[in-house]
């Protein structure tokens, strides 16, 4: 068996983001499923990581936690309808170059008030909330000259994000921005995540047989069809993630197909990669065999 080779060079300064291209792995229960022919020789490993990661997370203090706490998988901003009218907007949001050119609320939803995050499975729990100045200035974090989103008020209300105990119901605010007929939100709650003690090691380097994944995209309505971000260089055939599912957890092994020897470009590459599930995700733990943490 060949020995595990380490990724080609991926410099983050050279980060290339591949275009939104699916590559769908279906899984059968098992690690190593749906990987499909010319897999290499890393499937036993990744088979053997998967294990432990899983056994580590069964009944641990981290998966309690991780269970019974607040931890946001999806992104805390929600763009307005038809966003963005513009290049120059798009740039903005993405520079984080915002404008305040009207007043904001003082005091619903201040710094230090509590509100309520509400689970669509059942339960609730009482959170800090951000003032309508606090999530305002997460928003606004560009620098320097260049086009700008113009904020002109802000309403406290709630929207939806998913969560490591599912859908759930959180408070937000909701920022009137110039030129849109519906608002820019974001999630008002900030700081109530519990520190993990994590049950085992990540490991340290990555390699072509296993390497870490790049977050949580998605997850179908029916908690069948998992989609994360999978990373790559640029010297192979693209990436792959196994699946290895029991009744406490889903543990997802990324990997690249096809590497190839010779000159290579030190980038980084990412695609969007669906695995198909047996059952749903339902209340169990989504875990990157790599890092051995929860895939958020």
């Amino acid at each position: 068996m060949r020995g595990i080779r380490p990724l080609r060079p991926m410099a983050a300064l050279a980060l290339f983001v591949a275009g939104s291209v699916a590559v769908t792995a279906c899984g059968s229960g098992g690690a190593g499923q749906g990987a499909g022919p010319g897999q290499g020789d890393g499937r036993s490993e990744r088979a053997e990581r998967a294990r432990l990661v899983s056994a580590a997370w069964k009944d641990s203090e981290a998966a309690k936690v991780w269970r019974e706490g607040y931890y946001p998988l999806g992104d805390p901003v929600r763009l307005p309808e038809g966003a963005f009218r513009n290049e120059a907007d798009k740039r903005a949001y993405l520079g984080r170059s915002f404008e305040l050119r009207g007043t904001l609320p003082d005091p619903a939803g201040a710094k230090g008030a509590e509100g309520k995050v509400r689970w669509r499975a059942g339960g609730s729990l009482t959170v800090p909330v951000d003032s309508a100045r606090a999530s305002y200035e997460r928003l606004d974090q560009g620098e320097g000259p260049g086009p700008a989103l113009v904020v002109t008020g802000a309403r406290f209300g709630s929207t939806s994000v998913l969560t490591s105990r599912g859908p759930a119901t959180v408070p937000a605010w909701h920022f009137t921005l110039k030129g849109y007929d519906t608002p820019l939100t974001r999630v008002a709650v900030t700081g109530a995540e519990k520190d993990l003690e994590p049950p085992i090691e990540p490991l340290e380097m990555p390699t072509d047989d296993l390497a870490p994944l790049g977050g949580l995209v998605s997850v179908s309505k029916d908690g069948r069809r998992v989609t994360v971000r999978a990373e790559h260089g640029s010297c192979d055939d693209g990436p792959a993630v196994d699946v290895a599912e029991t009744g406490d957890s889903v543990v997802l092994s990324g990997w690249v197909r096809g590497t190839s020897d010779g000159p290579c470009k030190s980038d980084l590459r990412i695609k969007k990669v669906t695995v198909e599930l047996d059952a749903p995700v339902g209340e169990r733990l989504l875990l990157d065999a790599f890092t051995g943490m929860p895939v958020s």
